[in-house]
């Protein structure tokens, strides 16, 4: 992914965009839609990847919401709900769907903006880490704190897992976790309809 400058009414705007090319933090089977809310990972760090849910509007699957709120493209007057969280300037690496389906929205080797105020304890340099967002991949799960995550969404995620970590060294099982842990007192998500053990169990038996 390059990162590029654009002149929209007078106004500089820096916007990723997805080489298929190079595809070096491309994932060839996530369809690829550019956010313009990324920019440059200040050191190259790719080990830690967060797990978040997202539905929009909230409790409601399908549709383009998502997409739109990830491009700067949501229409505030849809939902009453969407004038509350228009002007974010957010974004995630992936998106999985109910059915499976994985839209890439950043490149794996740039920063995306979706972990917000946070903080992580890192067992290998054993210290508590802030700006999570330049050195962690965020994965959203379509789907709520109340209902069960899809087999489907499984397989994808832990398809995307592999392949990060096969792809990032530095990124192991043991440095996976949650939104929630993260930034417990703003976020619950993937909440507890995710099913970790589940999870690990099918990440771990399709990597022996």
């Amino acid at each position: 992914m390059r990162i590029i400058v654009k002149e929209r009414d007078n106004v500089e705007e820096h916007v990723c965009v997805i080489d298929k090319e190079a595809h070096h933090g491309c994932w060839m089977p996530a369809r690829q839609v550019p956010s313009p809310n990324c920019d440059a990972r200040p050191a190259n760090e790719v080990s830690l990847l967060l797990i978040h849910a997202i539905s929009l509007p909230p409790g409601q699957f399908g549709g383009s919401a998502i997409e739109a709120l990830f491009t700067n493209q949501l229409n505030p007057d849809e939902h009453p709900f969407f004038a509350e969280v228009a002007h974010l300037r957010v974004s995630a690496h992936f998106l999985i769907r109910r059915d499976g389906q994985c839209i890439q929205f950043v490149d794996a080797g740039q920063r995306a903006w979706h972990a917000g105020r946070s903080r992580w304890w890192d067992p290998g340099r054993r210290a508590w880490r802030t700006a999570l967002n330049d050195f962690s991949v965020g994965i959203e799960l379509e789907g709520d704190d109340k209902t069960p995550f899809a087999k489907a969404q499984y397989r994808a995620l832990v398809d995307a897992t592999q392949w990060l970590m096969a792809r990032y060294p530095q990124l192991t099982s043991s440095r996976i976790t949650s939104h929630a842990k993260v930034a417990p007192l703003r976020k619950t998500d993937p909440g507890p309809a995710f099913d970790w053990a589940y999870f690990y169990q099918r990440l771990v038996g399709q990597s022996s």
